[in-house]
């Protein structure tokens, strides 16, 4: 049994990996700022920490605008490999995004560079777990790509994933010994960015159109054709888009 601080423990993927973890027999720590464990000002850090045989990182900044991004990941993760260091933490996970090692100039993905970056110099033994888009933003997408006549997106390739698959491979992760390296999860569907929208829409009833626009930007940004699409080696899990929609009315 190892005793598990999963930051960001009160979120989408941070709630299933704690369930997962404790199913399986660990002490798993849900820790955030309800908690009272602050990563950017470093409140409760050090007391969680203490007896920690692992950290996983499954946070998220409250602002996705490029400064303040940046700004969270970076210090957050500077104030996380600082306590884990000084608690003598073993292993250090982190989740993090597919396509953030490939072009492209999306503000979020270089924020998340950064993030990844300081773990792997942290001295600390890591693992990095690079998801795919997760079925659970088709909503989010949605409603920051709309426009007068629908919602345009492009038609980027991309192999969405459940977030429950998620957690799987997170927790999986942190009951293992660290990698030292990267791995990359995927759902079982390659299709289109505007095809994972106009599906999900469809089955929800919405009626807003779908209009595929090869030049429209994803939050801000104009992507390469793979820059979301796995590589070699991937891990591929087996939820498909039609068994998630009937099981996951839409969030808020």
């Amino acid at each position: 049994m190892a005793k598990v601080v999963v930051i960001g423990g009160s979120g989408l993927i941070g709630s299933k990996v704690v369930a997962k973890l404790t199913e399986h027999g660990h002490a798993a720590v849900p820790a955030s700022p309800n908690s009272g464990v602050n990563t950017i000002t470093g409140e409760g850090l050090a007391e969680v920490l203490q007896g920690a045989d692992v950290v996983v990182d499954v946070s998220n900044s409250p602002s996705f605008a490029p400064d303040d991004v940046m700004q969270f990941f970076t210090t957050s993760t500077n104030n996380l490999v600082a306590a884990s260091r000084e608690a003598g933490v073993g292993h250090y996970v982190a989740l993090t995004i597919v396509g953030t090692d490939r072009p492209n100039d999306i503000d979020y993905f270089a924020a998340k560079t950064a993030q990844e970056k300081l773990i792997r110099e942290s001295g600390i033994p890591y693992s990095l777990v690079h998801a795919t888009q997760f079925f659970e933003f088709i909503g989010g997408i949605a409603a920051v790509s709309g426009k007068d006549d629908g919602i345009h997106l492009p038609n980027n390739l991309m192999q969405p994933i459940a977030a429950e698959d998620v957690a799987t491979a997170v927790a999986r992760t942190a009951a293992g010994e660290p990698l030292n390296a990267d791995i990359e999860i995927a759902g079982p569907e390659v299709m289109g960015l505007d095809e994972l929208v106009r599906r999900g829409l469809a089955f929800r009833g919405d009626p807003r159109e779908v209009v595929t626009d090869p030049e429209a930007p994803y939050f801000g940004a104009r992507m390469h054709e793979r820059t979301l699409m796995p590589v070699e080696g991937v891990q591929v899990f087996g939820t498909t888009l039609d068994e998630w929609l009937p099981a996951n009315p839409p969030r808020d």
